[in-house]
């Protein structure tokens, strides 16, 4: 109490102390500018994830050990950079033999039966999350093995052109990502990534799935593949609505005859928003509820049909690309197909 009382200021003093301490918040004046951080502030959520993952390869630095250096993976969790041990190369046989680590949450991710795994439950021993029974239809090794052997062919009769044609519409639509990192959401077997591996038109080529035994399938066809190169292409195992990606990294992204299976679409889009960079371009195919074209008469009908499943009519689809903020939503519709496109701003 003395001591409080001892360095308790007269109010001479408090005067005086107000005066040499300095003013927060200070009033402005009419020919006050704003320096010129303040008035980039709208822009700081485009460039805060390059600033965070230049800096976590800056502190990072000093701590690599041999054959460690950033990668373009990212935690599922906190969407930093992975810092990756092993031989270099952006191909199956490198990320294979690589272990990959996060410095912020210290989780560690690795390969499994030749792809990566970048889901949140990676590595866990007894936890294991219940999925829509959609989702697990695709796990089975049964429907993984059928994909490409007589399931996807049915698809004509719903109006998908083939994957040929539905190849090229895609890589009109790809245009300004030449050059790029290219991901296939929901690849399945893969029958559209090693199209685009094989194109050549990308610098980098990730089949991504939730299921192990369509990843399984993939690497099959890879390796039965002579034509295929492996230098440009990485499998990994990920979460549609978690993508192992750092904000801005992608520039193209692929969903063929997926927006059905997602448990939820509006998570699954707004995160191909997140990863894609500034003029990235998103292209997905998917079944229509029905067309604009069908008669009213018959829409009840097809409606009762396909209420078990996401399917949508096309100004659904464009509602939810330009609500999780994409723009320049293009679609092309033959009968109960749809190719639609959009891009980030």
């Amino acid at each position: 109490m003395a001591m409080a009382a001892a360095i308790t200021p007269s109010s001479s003093s408090s005067s005086r102390l107000r005066q040499a301490l300095p003013v927060k918040n200070p009033p402005l004046s009419r020919n006050f500018h704003l320096p010129q951080s303040f008035r980039l502030r709208s822009r700081l959520p485009s460039i805060t994830t390059t600033i965070r993952a230049v800096a976590v390869e800056q502190d990072s630095r000093a701590q690599l050990g041999p054959n460690e250096y950033v990668d373009v993976f990212a935690c599922p969790v906190c969407y930093e950079p992975l810092i990756r041990k092993g031989p270099s190369g952006f191909n199956l046989a490198a990320i294979y033999r690589s272990g990959f680590k996060c410095t912020i949450c210290n989780k560690t991710y690795s390969s499994k039966d030749n792809y990566l795994d970048l889901t949140v439950t990676a590595g866990m021993k007894t936890y294991n999350e219940a999925m829509p029974i959609g989702t697990e239809l695709f796990r089975s090794p049964l429907i993984s093995f059928l994909y490409e052997r007589g399931w996807r062919q049915n698809f004509s009769r719903s109006g998908f052109p083939g994957p040929d044609e539905e190849f090229r519409m895609a890589q009109e639509y790809f245009k300004p990502a030449e050059g790029g990192l290219l991901v296939d959401v929901s690849c399945g077997s893969g029958l559209f990534s090693r199209k685009f591996a094989k194109s050549g038109t990308y610098s980098k080529v990730v089949a991504l799935d939730f299921s192990e035994n369509m990843l399984r399938q993939c690497y099959d066809f890879i390796k039965a593949d002579d034509t295929i190169s492996e230098e440009n292409l990485a499998l990994v195992r990920a979460d549609v609505s978690r993508l192992p990606f750092a904000s801005g990294a992608v520039d193209a992204v692929h969903a063929g005859a997926a927006l059905h299976c997602w448990p939820a679409p509006s998570n699954a889009i707004s995160e191909i928003c997140r990863v894609l960079r500034s003029g990235g371009v998103f292209v997905g195919t998917t079944f229509l509820r029905y067309t604009s074209s069908m008669p009213a008469i018959a829409r009840p009908l097809r409606q009762q049909f396909m209420s078990r499943s996401n399917y949508y009519i096309e100004e659904e689809i464009e509602d939810l690309c330009m609500s999780c903020g994409l723009t320049n939503y293009t679609k092309n519709v033959q009968r109960s197909f749809i190719m639609f496109s959009a891009q980030k701003p």
